[in-house]
């Protein structure tokens, strides 16, 4: 029997203890506070705003006025970048002249009306004078007008005419003894010597490349393939001609100038070489299969710049374009017959 009671015991104070351990564990914590309403932060964006374009590594100032069709100067007076135009990677430029503020519009000014200042009422039987000052010399008695009568001033005589001045005539000269005549001998008959002949051009030597001077530079054509694609005004993909050949051709220089872009970072050329002739005037050659000069170097006309292949085309060919101030012209209006 005291071992049941001891049992039971131990029982209860077993059970008491595990209550205890219960009662000693943390409530629960619920938050009742109304939701935050700030929404998070948008992520920054990665592109450039629109009308802007971000630079990349491997462009330059005028390749990126040639892929947006304008004129390397305004981009560069737009960003108020100087010569020589260097840009840097990550650098946002801005493709159209900044907008210029109107000036602000003169408020209205509200004329203010004063009015008079009340006069204060005269005393019964007081002369009132308005208008006129209160001075002794402003207004002269009324018996001065009354007393003497108006005088005119004299008139004055009319002018007598002045006499006439008797014109003595110069004396006559005495008339010159006349002169003996003496023939004169007729002129000496000018001499016609007969026209030279023209100078006769020497015939073209074999080899010689045609050229042709237009816009102050003075063109060549690019390779000597034949034109298989025409410029067609308008049309993004035909701003200029395509000419054919095989891989490894030579492509020259179509006039003398600087190289200002030699690489393959605007899509649909593929290897592109752009030189700059003058101040107005670039040219383009696009899908080589290797370029062989850098930007900065100097070229002339006829030079092979690049060897003829298909990149980003879909067979061997140049893309040759002229660009005037920053707008693709036709070729074929610079180029010399052939």
């Amino acid at each position: 029997m005291n071992r049941r009671l001891r049992g039971i015991g131990r029982l209860s104070i077993s059970a008491l203890a595990l209550a205890g351990c219960a009662e000693n564990q943390p409530a629960p914590i619920v938050d009742w506070s109304a939701p935050s309403t700030t929404p998070a932060p948008a992520p920054m964006a990665s592109v450039a705003a629109a009308g802007t374009y971000r630079v990349m590594r491997g462009d330059t100032l005028y390749a990126i006025a040639f892929k947006h069709g304008l004129d390397y100067r305004d981009l560069a007076a737009w960003n108020g970048i100087a010569a020589p135009y260097t840009i840097f990677a990550g650098q946002e430029l801005r493709l159209s002249a900044a907008a210029h503020a109107l000036p602000p519009s003169t408020p209205a000014v509200a004329s203010a009306v004063v009015p008079p200042a009340a006069l204060p009422e005269p005393a019964p039987g007081a002369a009132v004078t308005v208008g006129i000052a209160e001075h002794p010399a402003a207004a002269p008695a009324a018996s001065a007008f009354e007393d003497v009568p108006a005088q005119l001033p004299p008139v004055a005589e009319a002018a007598k005419p002045a006499e006439p001045i008797p014109v003595v005539a110069p004396a006559a000269a005495p008339a010159a003894p006349p002169q003996p005549t003496v023939a004169e001998a007729p002129p000496p008959r000018p001499v016609v010597e007969p026209p030279a002949p023209k100078p006769v051009p020497p015939p073209p030597k074999p080899g010689n490349i045609p050229e042709l001077s237009s816009g102050g530079v003075t063109w060549r054509w690019p390779s000597e393939g034949k034109v298989i694609a025409a410029y067609v005004s308008g049309e993004p993909t035909r701003q200029g001609i395509d000419i054919g050949g095989k891989a490894g051709d030579a492509v020259r220089a179509a006039a003398d100038g600087e190289v200002v872009y030699s690489g393959n970072g605007l899509i649909g050329y593929g290897e592109l070489i752009i030189v700059k002739h003058n101040a107005n005037f670039l040219s383009a050659y696009g899908h080589n299969r290797s370029r062989l000069v850098k930007e900065g170097e100097k070229v002339k006309a006829g030079q092979a710049i690049a060897e003829m292949g298909a990149s980003a085309s879909s067979r061997d060919e140049l893309h040759f374009e002229i660009r005037k101030n920053g707008k693709p012209v036709n070729p074929l209006e610079y180029l010399p017959a052939r």
